[in-house]
């Protein structure tokens, strides 16, 4: 496989209401990642359309993942940030890949299964061929790196076959075009730090979710400080005391939850968080926790308000994005017309 320049992709459905697993697990990272790589960063508002959705709150939501992505630190001025629809290419690779992707690796995503549910058969044939158009997504800029959660890696996994199978496919147009032994890279999953899972705080078996029902389940972007340090306050635990090693923790989800939530704002480990705080009792643990979240997400809430009342702003940092995105993306696009055999 030929080596390729490391670039970092990733991107965030707009489905508004984004909370604090969404920050600890995708946005924080962001911002790190943007100070060693090259970064491209998509709202994809193509992917929100597999599900039945308001077109008035698409929009606005597409806006409000991009402000928050301004406002936890992306820089749309070394970044591509930009909405997926904006760039054409990502659909026009997907049917190509839709050509190349084999049913039965379709068959086989688990996400799907989940979220069609009983009723698979009214399900929409987009959310059904999710998978294809994300790894469109990646491969557009021949990216090197993802960063996703423990439910996305089946996906990437997909996005590996797809491209193996097309630089196997067409391996001779692709080294007659001098781009050695693989046109598209093979994208390596980015999985790291304490709470790359943030879970519900009213049930540490689950993950944290706008979908859940109790509104103390989640802590929002846009939640004031009182809200944050009141649902922290009542979030569920067990009756013991916090253990001094991260082996205590086994067994006691809620109590694993909390401790991670505060090593990934903290920036410290579960061990470091424990040789402070092991033996006590959650009360004053939740008090720490409540502080802590409320300094870091405070300027964050900030800095989203004042975003989302100025959308002419939001919109020209997306159209701007997309310009840069659509330099790799459009060379790349025609290369593959070039290799599969389209005129174009």
């Amino acid at each position: 496989m030929a080596k390729f320049p490391e670039l970092v992709f990733s991107g965030v459905q707009p489905t508004g209401n984004l909370h604090l697993g969404n920050y600890l697990g995708a946005l924080k990272r962001f911002v790190e990642m943007q100070k060693t790589h090259p970064c491209i960063y998509c709202v994809v508002d193509l992917h929100a359309m597999t599900m039945p959705h308001d077109p008035a709150t698409l929009r606005r939501t597409t806006r409000e993942v991009t402000a928050a992505f301004l406002a936890c630190g992306i820089d749309p001025k070394k970044n591509a940030v930009f909405n997926q629809s904006r760039v054409a290419e990502h659909a026009e690779l997907a049917w190509v890949l839709d050509c190349v992707a084999r049913l039965g690796w379709l068959n086989r995503m688990t996400q799907f299964k989940e979220k069609a549910g009983k009723d698979r058969e009214n399900a929409s044939v987009g959310l059904y061929n999710y998978p294809v158009l994300m790894a469109a997504d990646i491969l557009l800029y021949r990216a090197t790196h993802v960063p996703v959660g423990e439910d996305q890696k089946q996906h990437l996994e997909l996005a590996r076959d797809i491209a193996q199978k097309f630089n196997n496919d067409f391996a001779a147009g692709i080294a007659e075009r001098g781009y050695g032994d693989g046109f598209f890279p093979l994208p390596e999953p980015l999985i790291q730090g304490p709470a790359t899972r943030v879970m519900s705080l009213r049930d540490g078996s689950k993950k944290m979710s706008k979908s859940d029902p109790s509104e103390y389940s989640l802590i929002a972007l846009t939640d004031d400080p009182d809200a944050i340090a009141n649902k922290i306050r009542k979030a569920k635990t067990d009756p013991g005391a916090l253990p001094s090693e991260v082996e205590g923790l086994a067994g006691r989800p809620e109590a694993d939850n909390l401790v991670g939530i505060y090593a990934a704002l903290a920036d410290e480990s579960r061990t470091e968080v424990l040789a402070r705080f092991g033996g006590g009792q959650f009360s004053a643990f939740k008090t720490a926790l409540a502080e802590l979240t409320v300094a870091r997400l405070a300027p964050i809430r900030a800095e989203m308000l004042r975003l989302n009342a100025d959308p002419a702003h939001v919109d020209s940092v997306l159209a701007e994005g997309a310009r840069k995105a659509r330099e790799i993306a459009q060379p790349n696009m025609d290369a593959v017309k070039d290799i599969v055999g389209l005129i174009r």
